[in-house]
């Protein structure tokens, strides 16, 4: 499936574009093995004419033929690539830019590119029971990695340290593997604290 740029796109986020519009589709909890429970997740990518897309993921947990059983969750969140800010930026709050917007060309765009050969960003995502994400990483492409740089949880939220997600357009659906270090730390133990909480495929739908 050839990837469809929208013509309206802030320069900014072309390099999101693959991910904007309505994605659905089934996943397993943890390993994915055959004992592990089923999930449909329905997931929207939206942008407003400001650099960075719209995240929301709604998902309902399943019966093995994909029957809705229940609601599972609900994140919410923001995708933008990691720059510095300027002063032509708007914020914080809603202190309005002084250029909308502040790159103007795809040109200015590509001298973003990391050593690499993609783009570095920022995903930001909070969840219900008082917890936060925000993750930095890569799109190169197609495919994405991200991991947390922090993780903020409220004083009753459940014990959770750290996550990597990675996703992938393949063959016109998005693949992804959300991985979490939940009641333990992750200090001095190099990552190996992560643990399989999730993946899916999901389908462009609408």
């Amino acid at each position: 499936m050839p990837i469809e740029i929208p013509t309206d796109l802030t320069p900014e986020i072309v390099p999101l574009s693959w991910l904007i519009g309505e994605w659905e589709g089934r996943g397993r909890l943890g390993a994915g093995d055959e004992d592990s429970e089923h999930f449909l997740q329905h997931v929207s990518f939206t942008h407003n004419g400001l650099p960075y897309l719209q995240y929301r993921a709604e998902s309902w947990l399943t019966d093995d033929e994909g029957t809705k059983l229940r609601p599972l969750t609900v994140e919410t969140g923001f995708w933008a690539l990691d720059r510095k800010q300027r002063e032509e930026d708007g914020g914080p709050g809603l202190i309005p830019a002084d250029i909308v917007p502040v790159f103007k060309s795809a040109e200015e765009v590509e001298e973003l590119r990391n050593a690499d050969g993609g783009f570095d960003i920022s995903v930001s995502i909070a969840h219900p029971g008082g917890i936060s994400e925000l993750y930095y990483g890569q799109i190169k492409g197609p495919q994405i990695q991200l991991s947390t740089d922090l993780v903020m949880r409220g004083s009753h939220s459940k014990d959770y340290t750290a996550a990597t997600r990675i996703f992938g357009l393949v063959d016109g659906n998005l693949l992804w593997r959300w991985d979490v270090a939940a009641g333990k730390s992750q200090a001095g133990d190099g990552g190996s604290g992560l643990e399989a909480h999730a993946s899916a495929i999901l389908s462009k739908v609408g």
